[in-house]
């Protein structure tokens, strides 16, 4: 029930990041790493009403747990309210194949021809680390499961991320459907406690036979960011004389 208008999606740069144009919605494509401050900014000036927006990151985890790093760390650190979804194929799609800040160590490909020296940056322990207040993974190979995640964050006050294990089939086939499929499953069936930050910050460690998806962590103890700021324009706007004023002062 969110209608096109109401909506707002901030994307970088990479393969994931070119929803807008195949979408009915408000879509500013951004620089490579910095949907998080635009999407940020358009946190705050955009609340505090009856039809405030309904604002979505949408990018990859090149774009997102890489040139993006320290951006994703204080955004969910800071609880602003906004849905963080990462497109994670642990492959740099876009550029034909690199590895990735995700991608398995010793993984093979044309600038890591004897193998990755990095471990993968284990993006839902950090995000919990940070102090993030709604911690999930979906798979479209469980669609339905994922609409209902996305669905819940979209309801969530403050930050919520979603990282999204998305197959690439054409440049990292040895983690497509068929690796996910024998691996996965969900953290509501196991009877995992959300309310659990402990719990969920070892669950959100768990990799190998058995790969965990739904929602992790979540709690609306914390205010979010925007919540603790005036909503723009409750006051009015300074006039020329009164900043002039100002920059007098300063100087």
């Amino acid at each position: 029930e969110i209608a096109p208008h109401q909506a707002l999606i901030c994307t970088g740069i990479g393969c994931a990041s070119k929803l807008p144009p195949y979408a009915t919605v408000n879509g500013p494509h951004t620089l490579h790493g910095r949907p998080g401050p635009v999407a940020t900014g358009a946190r705050l000036a955009n609340h505090g009403s009856a039809n405030e927006l309904h604002i979505l990151t949408v990018h990859g985890d090149g774009d997102g747990y890489g040139m993006g790093l320290g951006h994703f760390a204080h955004v969910a650190r800071r609880n602003v309210g906004i849905v963080d979804v990462l497109q994670n194929n642990r492959i740099y799609g876009l550029t034909r194949g690199q590895y990735s800040p995700t991608s398995d160590r010793g993984m093979r490909t044309p600038t890591s021809p004897e193998g990755a020296l990095d471990g993968p940056v284990p993006p839902l322990a950090l995000a919990i680390t940070m102090g993030a207040t709604f911690v999930a993974r979906g798979y479209p190979g469980q669609l339905p499961h994922l609409v209902s995640i996305l669905g819940q964050a979209l309801q969530h006050r403050g930050y919520a991320l979603i990282d999204v294990l998305q197959p690439c089939v054409t440049f990292n086939r040895a983690s497509a459907y068929d690796f996910y499929n024998a691996r996965i499953y969900k953290l509501e069936e196991a009877g995992h406690d959300v309310t659990d930050r402990t719990a969920a910050w070892e669950r959100a460690q768990e990799w190998g036979d058995r790969i965990p998806i739904g929602i992790f962590y979540r709690t609306e103890d914390m205010p979010a960011y925007e919540e603790q700021l005036a909503p723009m324009g409750a006051s009015a706007p300074l006039t020329a004389t009164e900043i002039a004023a100002l920059r007098r002062e300063a100087m």
